[in-house]
């Protein structure tokens, strides 16, 4: 009703002021019955006094007849407010009613001219609810019914990733490490969640094959002087190894007894290496030219049996530097136990420190066999032994230089290794206390 009154109050207004069309003209009146047959509801136009002028169809009987005044004023106060009434005698019973005053602009002051009444009975305003209502609820299920669809497609899309993780976790319960998250380049949070969760994959593929990798050679390395141990043990036992050969097998037999308990040390120190946080490990000091000279002191049995010549250029003053002391002797240990073992006999062995800038650099250097370009950079690695052919007559596990880079890397600093025409250096940096 109120849009209808609105609508009607701008059509009649723009007639008469731009086309001259007066309250009475009996154009206006076929207009309203016209608008009152689409909308339902009967339309009144009375001039300034209140006096009906045009009205639609079913109330021309209205023409003539006066609004009462305080209806007029209350229209003028109360902007399109609905209420009951007979406007007077024009109605015999009250009906729904509504109103607004017909206002034009003289001279820049607003001037009622007329007013326009829309009046409906309690059916034509219950099928103006009824229309609305229709018409909102098909708008609201059509609004409804797309957001859902929208919703389940961009639902759908979102979870597909989510879906491959879960599918991915599941294969991964089973053992299966080579599965991935197919990347769809998202910048959003889902595609984050993607390439962290491939990340994740990838760390635990890595893991899992250096853990097969672990056993494999673990149990390659145990293997071997468990057999010896058994087979020597077995002859002594049965009485087929001869008696003049038994201090010969039991030799053998203590060798590699002192082989298993290198193995087992060197995974001890591994798995202490591993619990060990980098922070703690660089908050004391110590001297690292003292370091290596302990090291060599300890090692100087091992120097001597093979007739090794060592030149030392050590300073000397006190260098101190960021790190674990057990652990950085380890390191030097390991490597000028790795110079000897691989020294060619009666050859020299050379051992150096340096400073430069906020580094202490220590280089450990051997003249033996070159080690070949496709080894170095495997030469870290648990169980790696460049010297294949020779490994069997050589003590050790394989597990020295593994060890070195794992403390080195615990401490943040970086190792080198080159090898040619027969010398191989290693060089390692440590950082300046401060």
């Amino acid at each position: 009703m109120v849009c209808t009154l609105q609508a009607t109050s701008r059509y009649i207004t723009t007639q008469h002021l731009h086309y001259g069309v007066d309250l009475d003209d009996l154009s206006l009146s076929m207009w309203l019955t016209m608008n009152s047959g689409i909308t339902g509801f009967e339309l009144l136009v009375t001039n300034a006094d209140g006096v009906v002028e045009s009205s639609s169809e079913n109330s021309f009987s209205a023409i003539g007849k006066s609004v009462p005044e305080e209806m007029l004023r209350s229209i003028e106060t109360e902007d399109s407010a609905v209420i009951m009434s007979t406007l007077g005698e024009i109605y015999p019973e009250s009906r729904q009613v509504a109103g607004v005053p017909l206002t034009m602009s003289i001279d820049g002051d607003l001037f009622t001219y007329g007013y326009l009444f829309v009046t409906g009975d309690a059916a034509a305003f219950w099928k103006e609810w009824l229309s609305f209502t229709y018409t909102f609820i098909i708008l609201a299920i059509s609004v409804m019914t797309f957001a859902f669809i929208l919703s389940y497609i961009s639902t759908k899309k979102q979870a597909e990733p989510l879906n491959e993780m879960a599918s991915a976790v599941r294969r991964f319960a089973r053992g299966e490490f080579d599965v991935r998250v197919k990347n769809r380049g998202r910048k959003d949070e889902i595609g984050q969640l993607t390439e962290a969760f491939n990340m994740m994959a990838d760390t635990l593929e890595s893991s899992e094959q250096l853990r097969r990798d672990l056993i494999t050679n673990l149990s390659h390395e145990l293997k071997t002087p468990m057999t010896v141990i058994t087979g020597f043990t077995e002859g002594l036992l049965d009485g087929t190894v001869p008696h003049e050969d038994e201090a010969r097998y039991l030799g053998v037999i203590f060798s590699e007894t002192r082989r298993l308990s290198r193995l087992v040390r060197s995974m001890l120190e591994l798995s202490t290496l591993r619990s060990a946080e980098s922070e703690a490990l660089l908050e004391s000091s110590f001297d690292v030219s003292e370091v290596v000279r302990l090291a060599l002191l300890s090692l100087d049995v091992k120097i001597e049996e093979k007739q090794l010549d060592v030149k030392a250029e050590l300073p000397d003053e006190t260098i101190l530097t960021k790190g674990d002391q057990d652990s950085i002797t380890q390191v030097v240990y390991n490597l000028i136990d790795n110079a000897i073992k691989f020294s060619d006999p009666g050859g020299v062995i050379s051992l150096e420190v340096w400073v430069q800038g906020p580094r202490v650099y220590v280089s450990v250097e051997n003249h033996g066999e070159t080690i070949p370009p496709k080894e170095l950079p495997l030469i870290f690695d648990r169980f790696h032994k460049a010297d294949k052919s020779r490994s069997a007559k050589r003590e050790g596990a394989g597990l020295g230089l593994y060890i070195v880079k794992e403390i080195l890397d615990k401490h943040n600093e970086d190792i080198y290794v080159t090898s040619s025409g027969g010398i191989t250096r290693f060089i390692f940096s440590l950082t300046v206390w401060h």
